[in-house]
């Protein structure tokens, strides 16, 4: 039997949510401040900037940021400067937008699964099939360097770290995507969820106690803790 090829990662894409929960195309809608001058694509990861609460693009790989991730990006609308008319738009443009009510479509579900395809390393877009024994482990973010994608899709996937038991690595698999594995059995995508934040301690009087990475509702320093 022939199987669909993945000729390229395409970011996460929302599917259902733990325990089999019906994903029905539920966002939240968050801000980016007018000028933020970074493109941000269909699928892409975003988190809060801690000094203002805006949306900004999430660029860890085998970390994310301390305060967590908030979600996936699923478009943007903003009323264009050069017409006047509201915009709804597929992607986020790189060199920004000058509105003051640009609004990001985030799903943003703790719970949320997401299927994403698999490719070599933090920065790699090529497919690399990965045995099925990663299942229940976790995996990074692939952030390849540019996207020039007209389509406005996000061109990150996930990777197989060196370690797939380190407790950083944002990402969690939970099933194989059977239907796109490849002559040797192995997988070309995953269904994957957030990891959970993680502690980490410092010594001192007292010692300190740290939350890091994670989603951001569930990360109880809140988003804006510096």
């Amino acid at each position: 039997m022939a199987y669909p090829t993945v000729n390229a990662p395409y970011g996460l894409i929302p599917i259902n949510l733990i325990g089999g929960q019906v994903f029905a195309g539920a966002n939240r809608h968050l801000p980016i401040a007018s000028g933020y001058s970074t493109a941000i694509f269909y699928g892409d990861i975003v988190k809060f900037n801690t000094t203002d609460g805006t949306i900004v693009k999430e660029t860890g790989t085998s970390t994310v940021s301390a305060n967590g991730v908030v979600g996936v990006f699923l478009g943007c609308t903003y009323t264009n400067p050069s017409t006047g008319q509201k915009l709804f738009a597929q992607s986020y443009p790189s060199g920004g937008v000058v509105a003051s009510d640009i609004e990001a479509y985030v799903a943003d579900d703790p719970d949320q699964l997401f299927k994403v395809a698999v490719t070599g390393g933090s920065t790699s877009s090529t497919i690399t099939p990965i045995a099925g024994t990663i299942l229940g482990s976790n995996m990074g973010i692939s952030q390849p360097s540019t996207n020039t994608s007209i389509s406005g899709n996000s061109n990150i996937g996930a990777f197989n770290a060196a370690d797939s038991t380190v407790f950083t690595l944002p990402l969690r698999v939970v099933s194989l995507v059977y239907e796109t594995t490849n002559s040797s059995g192995n997988y070309s995508e995953v269904i994957v969820k957030w990891n959970m934040p993680y502690i980490t301690l410092a010594a001192g009087t007292p010692n300190v106690v740290s939350y890091n990475g994670g989603h951001s509702y569930l990360n109880p320093n809140g988003q804006f803790n510096v």
